[in-house]
């Protein structure tokens, strides 16, 4: 079941959001519980019914494991409760890409399952692994069974995260059945739903066409159209998974419950440590939890922090997709993380001693200038680097992406394709032009392209996030006239929605 559907909106969220509330007035937790389990259970199930089975039997033989090392803490059963997992997951997710490389390496014909990969195991195996650790360290004990499944079948982030950890809901599961309905929570949360879903429906739908019409005719793109294709699937992803995770955040606090965020405007930041402490922030939790302090962190020297960071970033790509392309992608990130890191160690002395001198100077004015001019230039820097990079994210294959990196650097210089801009041809949008009389002009067919671009450029990089908006929210008439539009004009276009990117990893 998707968010952006009329059965959500309308049936399924409305039921959810009445009999939960419902029984909590009654003072019958357990019950909430266990209906918001149960409700969980559907979405989860509506997808395809083997799904839900696969997932049941994860969350069953897990609790389990949990219950053992709650009694005693070995690390037999968390060595293997973590194979396990890991063994699940590389079936349903590598399995394939496993065999074929060995079939191109040694020649041989071993035969392909094709595998269909369950919606979100990715995310709720790295949910449920951190619980077995954690449990292991003494950190998490005797979890009632409701709430573990709870914790991991909790449906806002059951299918695209975000990674939640049990210090953060476990704590306000206990504490079901002792809140009341606070109307200005509800509120938020609904404002954040529909800003989320505007994102998605409104936004990244929209990149996308371009984007998924840039990659089906990669032959026929000019030089202008490939660098377009690329920015726009940059800003596709970027308002798919995040407007995603706003919803995700809204519904829980409709519910009364915090979900982390995951985002904080990404494309802000001006080097790609900054990227990774905005991009995706619960799966970098999870890598440093989990992996790189377990490998050693930084405490055995600089070469060692270096080699774990390569560690980090090639298996957030490999988590990302079972394909050669998402190595690529990873050891993009990894290699500019390292060379930062490198190059801002290097600058911390030299840094300290510009900043006290320039306190006492008289170019202070002139300093400060010159080092927004380069914040700026950094900014446009790492935008470009991240967007090429994702292309390899993208792609089919590396062969696929390297054709597209070509074509922006080397292709032909040509007119910007028609069909491309006429990805972005929004009907709502197209009565404006024609209202105004623009729709006769030569370049009119591209004028919601740019409008668009330049609309979603000035989100991502410069406006506020949702949860910035929501936090400087005025519950007037006027706002409220506004969401209500932006709702309706989200719901009109449910007939033409996509999936969430994010369902695929």
């Amino acid at each position: 079941m998707l968010f952006n559907s009329y059965i959500f909106v309308f049936l399924f969220f409305p039921i959810c959001l009445l009999g939960y509330y419902g029984l909590i007035h009654f003072q019958r937790t357990e019950a909430a519980k266990i209906f918001l389990v149960a409700m969980s259970f559907c979405f989860y199930g509506y997808f395809n019914l083997s799904y839900l089975l696969i997932m049941l039997c994860s969350i069953g033989v897990n609790y389990i494991f949990h219950c053992v090392l709650s009694l005693r803490s070995r690390k037999s059963v968390v060595f293997l409760a973590v194979t396990v997992n890991l063994g699940v997951l590389f079936y349903f997710k590598y399995y394939d890409f496993f065999v074929s490389t060995m079939n191109t390496v040694f020649g041989t014909s071993a035969v392909l399952h094709s595998i269909l990969l369950p919606l979100g195991i990715s995310f709720f195996t790295f949910q449920q692994i951190s619980f077995i650790v954690d449990t292991y360290r003494g950190e998490v004990r005797n979890c009632p069974p409701v709430d573990y499944a709870l914790f991991v079948a909790f449906f806002p982030q059951l299918i695209a995260g975000p990674i939640v950890n049990h210090s953060e809901m476990l704590p306000q599961f206990r504490q079901m059945g002792r809140q009341t309905v606070l109307w200005e929570r509800i509120a938020e949360g609904l404002g954040l739903f529909i800003l989320g879903l505007a994102k998605k429906v409104l936004i990244a739908d929209t990149f996308g066409a371009g984007a998924d019409y840039g990659y089906a005719n990669t032959a026929v793109l000019g030089r202008a159209d490939a660098i377009l294709v690329i920015v726009f699937y940059s800003l596709q992803l970027y308002f798919d998974f995040s407007g995603y995770c706003d919803m995700a955040r809204g519904i829980g606090k409709m519910l009364g419950i915090e979900i982390p965020v995951n985002f904080d405007s990404p494309y802000k930041a001006a080097n790609i440590v900054d990227f990774w402490k905005r991009w995706h922030i619960t799966l970098n939790r999870f890598f440093t939890k989990y992996v790189y302090i377990p490998l050693g962190g930084s405490r055995k020297g600089q070469g060692r922090m270096y080699l774990n960071l390569m560690i980090v970033f090639l298996l957030s790509g490999l988590w990302h997709g079972a394909g050669w392309n998402y190595l690529v992608w990873g050891a993009m990130h990894g290699i500019l993380y390292v060379l930062t890191r490198l190059w801002q160690r290097s600058l911390r002395p030299r840094r300290t001693n510009e900043e006290t001198s320039a306190v006492k100077s008289d170019n202070a004015v002139a300093a400060q200038f010159w080092g927004n001019i380069m914040t700026c230039v950094s900014h446009m820097l790492l935008f470009i680097y991240v967007a090429v990079a994702w292309v390899y994210f993208r792609a089919a294959d590396i062969a696929q992406a390297n054709r597209m990196i070509y074509t922006a650097v080397k292709g032909p210089v040509q007119k910007i394709s028609a069909d491309l801009a006429a990805c972005f041809r929004v009907d709502e949008l197209w009565y404006i032009i024609k209202v105004l009389r623009l729709d006769n002009r030569t370049y009119s067919g591209y004028i919601l392209m740019w409008v668009i671009l330049a609309a979603g450029l000035y989100l991502s990089m410069i406006g506020r996030n949702a949860a910035e908006r929501m936090e400087r929210a005025k519950y007037r008439t006027s706002s409220a006239a506004v969401f209500a539009v932006l709702a309706l004009w989200c719901v009109l276009t449910f007939s033409k929605v996509s999936t969430f990117l994010y369902f695929n990893f």
